[in-house]
Protein backbone atom coordinates (compact mmCIF):
# COMPACT_ATOMS: atom_id res chain seq x y z
CA UNK A 1 0.00 0.00 0.00
CA UNK A 2 2.76 2.24 0.53
CA UNK A 3 4.35 1.38 -2.51
CA UNK A 4 1.23 2.67 -4.31
CA UNK A 5 1.09 5.80 -2.29
CA UNK A 6 4.53 6.79 -3.28
CA UNK A 7 3.81 5.69 -6.92
CA UNK A 8 0.83 8.10 -6.99
CA UNK A 9 2.64 10.75 -5.35
CA UNK A 10 5.50 10.68 -8.12
CA UNK A 11 3.36 10.41 -11.17
CA UNK A 12 0.99 13.68 -9.41
CA UNK A 13 4.63 15.18 -9.71
CA UNK A 14 5.86 13.96 -12.39
CA UNK A 15 2.96 15.29 -14.55
CA UNK A 16 3.23 19.17 -13.38
CA UNK A 17 7.26 19.10 -13.94
CA UNK A 18 7.73 17.69 -17.38
CA UNK A 19 7.46 20.16 -19.89
CA UNK A 20 4.35 19.74 -22.32
CA UNK A 21 6.72 19.75 -25.80
CA UNK A 22 8.41 17.00 -24.94
CA UNK A 23 7.96 13.71 -27.42
CA UNK A 24 5.54 11.87 -25.86
CA UNK A 25 7.83 8.35 -25.82
CA UNK A 26 10.89 10.27 -24.26
CA UNK A 27 8.59 11.30 -21.73
CA UNK A 28 6.95 7.81 -20.92
CA UNK A 29 10.40 6.34 -21.40
CA UNK A 30 11.22 8.75 -18.23
CA UNK A 31 8.23 8.47 -15.90
CA UNK A 32 8.75 4.51 -16.35
CA UNK A 33 12.57 5.11 -15.61
CA UNK A 34 11.60 6.50 -12.18
CA UNK A 35 8.56 4.40 -11.22
CA UNK A 36 11.16 1.41 -11.60
CA UNK A 37 13.38 3.23 -9.68
CA UNK A 38 11.06 3.35 -7.13
CA UNK A 39 10.46 -0.70 -7.41
CA UNK A 40 7.26 -0.13 -8.71
CA UNK A 41 6.08 -2.88 -10.71
CA UNK A 42 2.11 -3.96 -12.34
CA UNK A 43 1.59 -1.08 -14.10
CA UNK A 44 1.52 0.22 -17.53
CA UNK A 45 1.46 3.95 -19.44
CA UNK A 46 -0.44 5.10 -22.37
CA UNK A 47 0.02 7.89 -24.69
CA UNK A 48 -3.48 8.54 -25.65
CA UNK A 49 -5.35 11.91 -27.04
CA UNK A 50 -6.20 14.49 -24.42
CA UNK A 51 -9.30 13.72 -23.21
CA UNK A 52 -9.65 10.27 -23.39
CA UNK A 53 -8.17 9.14 -20.14
CA UNK A 54 -11.23 7.17 -19.20
CA UNK A 55 -9.80 4.18 -16.71
CA UNK A 56 -6.52 5.67 -15.69
CA UNK A 57 -4.18 8.41 -13.94
CA UNK A 58 -3.07 11.50 -16.47
CA UNK A 59 0.66 11.74 -15.31
CA UNK A 60 1.92 13.86 -18.23
CA UNK A 61 1.32 15.16 -21.20
CA UNK A 62 3.04 15.98 -24.61
CA UNK A 63 3.16 17.06 -28.15
CA UNK A 64 2.22 20.90 -26.88
CA UNK A 65 -0.66 19.37 -24.75
CA UNK A 66 -2.75 17.64 -27.83
CA UNK A 67 -1.63 13.76 -25.91
CA UNK A 68 -1.42 12.45 -22.47
CA UNK A 69 0.48 9.44 -21.06
CA UNK A 70 -1.67 7.69 -18.90
CA UNK A 71 -1.14 5.36 -15.93
CA UNK A 72 -3.20 1.91 -15.25
CA UNK A 73 -2.00 -0.32 -12.25
CA UNK A 74 -2.96 -4.20 -13.24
Amino acid sequence: MRQILLAAGLLMFAGSVFAAGKSCEELKSEIAAKLDAKGVSGYSLEIVDKGSAADGKVVGTCEGGSKEIVYKRG
